[in-house]
């Protein structure tokens, strides 16, 4: 039986030992999940199971040890053909570290059949492994910063295509022209955890032109037109979750809370997409007549009313019938609610917009939202949500893997869907975030993360005790720490290197400079340095409204309880309910 490291209250890790069992039990988990699985991530040594809730993930802890994977469970995959020209720049360095020679490299390569272990990294890179290990090299001792697309290459006993272009550290043995990932095609990854890889050995690749790009869509006349987009603003919505064994981060608003809390306010959906702003500085002008909510990081803004502006009657495409429970249900109700006397202010007049509040923003009007006045990120929803193209099942933009849609930027016109109908707008609301003011100290509170044990007691205490500056290189991947100038960093009592496992967001992952990185919405699936402690669920939007500067303390949640890293599934379900 594998023993279950808990990464936070909603996952856990099953630490299987060898790679073998990782395939078994990844492969039995992916076929028969728990009750309230959402997503499972095989790694070197390690399988990443998470969950909808507290409750689902321990009752599923506590059900591990019944559990018994088939023998043959990992062998139900396709099997993929990877044609490569072997002309990499490291294939001379592979020939003297193996003694086998050029040739003899090639016909290992591709006379092993390999089988896809897991993915990870980034989207449509897996790690393939082979009988024998016909191939072990190490990596080299200083990294590319930039590895070409389609490069095939070795690590350790491992194999792998480059299924984009991006730093790396592997030997490098050849080239292809498959293409590893395909947001268009279904699945996208052309390799997934379970599939058999055999290299074929070419002289060329012939490449095959691209079929003409299709037209573009005309100009949506129910939209949003940015005129200026701010620091940065990304389209985002509760992001895209099970893809992890594709190298797809679940993404998302970083702050979940207040996203929702901006589409109940519109009578949207939850998951419908909003606007993502950091720092603030949005102008948009309207196209069609709508309702907005601003939720998050607190901003002010103005709406004015050029002398395009048309105050008329909204269209009826726009509305909904009376909500039931009697509350404003249509854009002109929802006018009357936050701006009243809009239909009869002089062209030209400016009147301000209202925080955690719907507001009607009417054609030929402009919104522009100033910087906030404390926090980081602030949520935009529109009645009916964005309507972008979805990618793998989410119109969430993903900075770190590059999925969804682009950055928005000056010129853009964002489509809005039809209002939803019998849905009513809300009254207005008290913030769900509190965010900290300016100079204000955050305290977040944490539970032992799989691999606190890593660390000696002095820095389980160092990371409670001491306080912790946002550092300014903080993004939606994660929160960056400066280095302590009043106390010790975090020291390890194990110094080997760990395999690379699956990671949550939450997770407060510390690499060899001992300042730990705080994992939010974008971060990787994986990672290669231990994790001493997991922010709990319920403060995680409090986490990513930290601006630079700001100061953080970390309180152990259930203090005085065993760490998860060395408990028992039935030592840590008090905790998991208690956060």
């Amino acid at each position: 039986m594998p023993a279950v490291r808990w990464a936070g209250s909603e996952a856990f890790l099953l630490d299987c030992g060898s790679l073998p069992e990782v395939v078994r039990w990844h492969a039995h988990l992916a076929a028969h999940p728990f009750p309230g699985q959402v997503d499972v991530l095989a790694a070197a040594t390690t399988v990443l199971v998470s969950f909808a809730s507290a409750r689902t993930a321990h009752a599923a802890a506590n059900t591990v040890g019944f559990v018994t994977p088939a023998e043959s469970a990992g062998g139900q995959g396709r099997t993929v053909e990877i044609p490569v020209v072997y002309d990499g720049e490291d294939l001379a360095e592979v020939a003297r570290l193996t003694g086998l020679g050029e040739h003899g490299v090639v016909e290992a390569h591709t006379g092993a059949p390999w089988t896809a272990a897991f993915g990870g990294f980034a989207p449509g890179f897996a790690y393939l492994t082979a009988p024998g290990d016909p191939l072990d090299v190490p990596r080299r001792d200083s990294p590319r910063t930039a590895v070409p697309a389609g490069s095939v290459a070795l690590a350790g006993t491992f194999s792998a295509v480059y299924p984009r272009s991006s730093p790396g550290g592997w030997q490098l043995i050849g080239r292809t022209d498959a293409v590893l990932w395909d947001e268009t095609r279904e699945p996208p990854a052309l390799i997934r955890p379970g599939d058999t890889v055999r290299y074929r050995a070419v002289r060329e690749l012939v490449t095959v032109a691209d079929a003409a790009a299709p037209a573009r869509p005309s100009p949506a006349a129910h939209a949003l037109v940015v005129e200026e987009p701010g620091m940065q603003t990304l389209v985002q919505d509760l992001g895209r979750s099970g893809r992890g064994d594709l190298g797809v981060p679940s993404s998302g608003a970083a702050d979940r809370t207040s996203a929702v809390q901006a589409n109940r306010l519109v009578g949207n959906d939850a998951s419908a997409a909003v606007l993502e702003l950091t720092v603030g500085g949005l102008s948009v002008t309207a196209r069609g007549h709508h309702v907005l909510a601003l939720a998050g990081a607190p901003v002010t803004g103005t709406i004015t009313r050029s002398e395009e502006a048309s105050p008329a009657r909204p269209d009826p495409s726009t509305t909904t019938s009376t909500a039931p429970d009697g509350g404003p249900a249509t854009v002109e109700e929802a006018a009357q609610e936050t701006a009243s006397a809009a239909e009869t202010e002089p062209t030209g007049h400016v009147r301000s917009v209202p925080f955690c509040a719907p507001f009607a923003l009417y054609d030929g009007e402009r919104l522009r939202l100033d910087s906030a006045s404390r926090g980081l990120r602030c949520c935009v929803a529109v009645r009916g949500g964005l309507d972008l193209p979805e990618v793998l099942g989410s119109r969430s933009t993903d900075v770190l893997s590059g999925t969804g849609p682009d950055p928005v930027a000056a010129g853009d016109v964002l489509p809005v869907r039809p209002a939803p109908k019998g849905r009513a707008v809300s009254e207005p609301e008290p913030p769900e975030v509190d965010v900290p003011a300016r100079g204000e100290t955050v305290t977040l509170r944490v539970v032992p993360g799989p691999r606190d044990d890593w660390f000696t007691p002095e820095s389980l205490t160092a990371l409670t005790a001491r306080t912790w500056r946002v550092a300014t290189n903080s993004n939606r991947v994660g929160v960056r720490f400066e280095e302590p100038r009043d106390g010790p960093v975090l020291e390890r009592a194990r110094t080997e290197e760990l395999a690379s496992e699956g990671v949550v967001t939450g997770s407060l992952q510390v690499p060899h400079s001992g300042v730990p990185v705080l994992f939010l919405a974008d971060h990787p699936v994986t990672g290669g340095y231990p994790v001493i402690g997991v922010v709990v669920p319920r403060d995680l939007a409090l986490a990513a409204q930290l601006a630079p500067g700001t100061d953080v303390r970390f309180d152990v949640a259930g203090a005085g309880r065993t760490p998860r890293s060395q408990a028992t599934p039935d030592q840590t379900t008090s905790i998991g309910e208690s956060v």
